[in-house]
């Protein structure tokens, strides 16, 4: 990985500082409120780092999927006073993220003070990258920081573009991210294990791929592993297949280090209530469906883990959301919780694992990038960080601040 600046190689004292934040929370389709503040909270270092060191903080993100189009039920007010709430501090949400009224109010901050833009996708602007929007943005501040890993991989304006016009550097929560997936992807501590699940092959080709050049077992469940049993000629009955993709499961099985489950959970239909028994892999019946990895296959995954030293895990092993079939992804997610290893959890549904059965604190990292992490894992250069290494060696050779400043104590233990 190339260099790129972190946040206390900047100067940030009376400075208007850009930060790009993930704030895309959940919301209660019918109050409107916000259902889960943790996006909110994995901000907090940087934006108290910037609070206490004096600076005029200036935080954009996007919420939904407004299309462009200015959507009441998405503008950024609750975020701002949930935010205010986490800070125990005023802060302030502006009527829009650029033009004349805007920079006013950001050209009169005082040290300290925060503010909240509207909603950037309220501008079809944003996600296209214009160079005119990307422009307006850097007007409002004299640094940016990206802080929001989970938009990284989309090269949008508030995640490249303003990067141009900026001096721009990676804020607590993306430098700790990247130290942390880099390492497991580029130097792992060895055994090195990967878990890979979810619905679908065509979503994980690029991340086995990757992963098969570096892990020494990976581990399939989830919908996905019926594709694979479809390459075996097994009967899978009325469960998930990618036909097209059958092919290169066959063709991927050709590695000893790829494992797959030797017995499934099946229904008779796809319903939290179904009726459910256990079966060899290699023996669905025709009417019945996988949803889950069976007892014998926990305790087989069970025992290639017990002596990893890293571990990534990708996708939930089976339809987690119903608890009848939530024992194969709970089961594996505790015992990871348990091990003496570097264990990353990525992306969404994991995540979302993770907290269900209480492990997300007990992990080493939990990333906070659904497709981010994905794409990181996938070895792809996310077009976020990769505006960050550009800014790095524009600006590398001026002086930079604070150079005996420690170094982040959230990161000792990277060391």
């Amino acid at each position: 990985m190339d260099k790129f600046f972190t946040l206390k190689d900047l100067d940030v004292r009376g400075k208007r500082v850009l930060v790009r934040v993930d704030f895309n929370v959940p919301l209660d389709k019918k109050t409107g409120d916000i259902t889960d503040d943790k996006r909110l909270r994995e901000s907090l270092p940087t934006i108290q780092y910037l609070v206490k060191n004096k600076a005029k903080i200036i935080l954009c993100s996007h919420l939904g999927r407004p299309d462009g189009k200015v959507v009441d039920s998405l503008r950024m007010g609750r975020i701002a006073e949930r935010l205010g709430r986490l800070m125990n501090k005023k802060v302030k949400k502006l009527d829009d993220c650029i033009g004349e009224d805007v920079k006013k109010e950001t050209d009169a901050m005082r040290e300290g003070d925060i503010v909240v833009l509207e909603n950037l996708r309220f501008h079809a602007e944003e996600e296209a990258n214009d160079d005119k929007f990307s422009k307006q943005l850097s007007e409002l501040a004299d640094l940016y920081v990206n802080d929001a890993f989970g938009s990284c991989h989309r090269a949008h304006a508030s995640t490249y573009g303003v990067t141009k016009y900026l001096k721009s550097a990676a804020g607590l929560l993306v430098e700790k991210e990247l130290k942390i997936m880099g390492r497991a992807m580029e130097s792992p501590e060895r055994p090195f294990a990967a878990i890979l699940g979810g619905a679908k092959v065509s979503d994980k080709i690029r991340v086995i791929e990757n992963l098969l050049k570096r892990a020494d077992k990976i581990l399939i469940g989830g919908a996905m592993m019926f594709t694979f049993f479809k390459a075996l000629n097994y009967e899978i009955g009325k469960s998930k297949c990618e036909d097209e993709l059958v092919h290169y499961a066959r063709k991927m099985m050709d590695n000893d280090r790829l494992h797959l489950p030797t017995d499934v959970v099946v229904a008779d239909r796809f319903d939290a209530n179904a009726a459910s028994s256990t079966v060899k892999a290699s023996e669905i019946p025709k009417d019945m469906m996988g949803l889950d990895i069976g007892p014998e296959t926990i305790a087989e995954f069970k025992g290639h883990l017990k002596n990893a030293k890293t571990v990534v895990w990708s996708g939930p092993l089976g339809v987690f959301e119903f608890d009848k079939f939530a024992n194969g992804t709970m089961e594996i997610a505790k015992f990871l919780a348990t091990l003496k290893a570097v264990t990353i959890a990525g992306g969404g549904d994991t995540a979302a694992a993770a907290d269900k059965f209480g492990v997300a604190g007990k992990l080493t990292h939990v990333s906070t990038g659904g497709g981010a992490s994905l794409e990181f894992f996938e070895g792809k250069k996310l077009p976020g960080i990769e505006a960050l290494e550009q800014s790095y060696n524009k600006y590398h050779k001026k002086p930079i601040a604070n150079k005996t400043t420690k170094s982040n104590p959230d990161l000792h233990f990277l060391k």
